[in-house]
């Protein structure tokens, strides 16, 4: 069988004036297809529309799956435009338009099998109707309607989300996108957190970094950018199997996304060091001399280390955790686990955190991360104030 796929790369872009209130220029012809409403077969095509899931960025995703028997490409290279119209259901009048264009190459006469296309986009809570279709070069069309429906659990009513209800967006596909800028809170001094990250896969051996792996990681720095009460940021991300530093940022006002998506070009899990290799208990010496390091003489009103199970040989001796002291601020653990289940023991970092008398978090859901973060920083204030009446009392 010969498919031809269209990555999902390019996008559906909006189209000009596509926006709340907004008329887009659109050929009659294809406003009549979504006004009379009817499905459409003058090139036939199934369209398979996907339900709504929430993202570890707190959007909800949609979109649909389409195939086209080859026999109906066959001939020189042909032109396909998808266009579709996304509209809350209680404000049909402000619809939203998304365009793609994809190049077919040649396709011999006699091509058995399916041409498979994917859409996305992004939408906030709420109820919507999608009217869609496909036209090639010969102008035939293929046309189809469905309804999306995307809600939170009544659990989860309190969790933030990054679209307004009603709201419909393009799907970002570029993980390390800068941050629109944050108002941060007045009402108290900001907090000045550090933040250690183990940028790995869940899978300690697999040679590359899955995208849901990354999503998850690059929202973990997301949400917690995005907290209002914090008002510096210092990160430190490493590669624990690699044994190496990839990324620092010290004492900014925000995270630099752009930065980080730099350093990880230098991520070579598929390559094995002989040096590395030769090191006995090399991952566990790493992470000693890392803790050791970043958690003396800090300033920081907490240590926040994230990513993945570090599931090493061996934990950081005791002793070298000892010689630290008391700590002056609490210390946190984002653990990101796909599966708990699979992996219910603690790892190498989650000892460290256990030992300092730390808190550490199990990240498996988008829900999990937003009452992470609510939590976590509800308890660094509150150690916060914490010293300050201590001191107080002590004069």
């Amino acid at each position: 069988m010969v498919m031809l796929i269209a990555l999902p790369l390019p996008a559906q872009i909006p189209l000009n004036g596509s926006s709340p209130g907004g008329t887009p220029r659109i050929q009659n012809t294809d406003m009549a297809v979504f006004e009379a409403g009817d499905p459409r077969k003058d090139l036939p095509c199934t369209v398979s529309p996907d339900k709504s899931f929430l993202g570890f960025d707190l959007r909800f995703h949609t979109g649909y799956d389409v195939s086209i028997p080859l026999r109906e490409l066959a001939g020189n290279e042909n032109l396909l435009t998808i266009l579709f119209r996304v509209a809350p259901e209680n404000q049909p009048e402000q619809p939203r338009y998304f365009v793609q264009r994809i190049r077919v190459p040649s396709i011999e006469e006699d091509a058995k099998g399916d041409a498979y296309l994917q859409g996305m986009f992004d939408v906030g809570e709420g109820n919507y109707k999608v009217d869609w279709l496909i036209r090639d070069r010969s102008e035939r069309v293929c046309s189809f309607s469905w309804d999306v429906e995307a809600s939170l659990p009544a659990r989860d009513k309190t969790v933030s989300l990054m679209i307004q209800p009603n709201g419909v967006e393009a799907t970002r596909f570029e993980e390390f996108h800068e941050e629109p800028p944050i108002e941060r809170s007045a009402s108290e001094p900001p907090l000045n957190v550090k933040v250690l990250m183990n940028f790995a896969p869940q899978k300690a051996t697999a040679a590359t970094l899955r995208p849901l792996d990354t999503t998850a990681l690059v929202s973990i720095l997301r949400t917690l950018s995005r907290e209002p009460r914090i008002g510096t940021f210092s990160l430190v991300v490493f590669n624990l199997q690699e044994q190496k530093i990839l990324f620092r940022q010290d004492g900014a006002s925000k995270i630099d996304f752009r930065g980080l998506g730099k350093s990880l070009d230098a991520l070579n899990l598929g390559t094995v060091d002989l040096k590395r290799l030769s090191q006995k208990h090399g991952e566990t010496e790493f992470l000693a001399e890392l803790i050791a390091r970043e958690l003396s003489n800090q300033k920081s009103d907490a240590i926040v280390f994230a990513g993945p199970k570090a599931l090493i040989e061996s934990n950081v001796p005791e002793e070298n955790l000892r010689s630290l002291g008391d700590l002056d601020f609490p210390v946190f653990y984002m653990n990101y686990v796909f599966n708990p289940q699979a992996t219910p023991w603690r790892d190498a970092i989650g000892n460290a955190v256990k030992f300092f008398k730390g808190t550490e978090f199990t990240i498996s859901r988008p829900r999990d991360l937003w009452f992470a973060v609510t939590e976590m920083v509800s308890r660094i204030v509150k150690f916060r104030n914490g010293k300050k009446v201590a001191a107080v009392s002590s004069k």
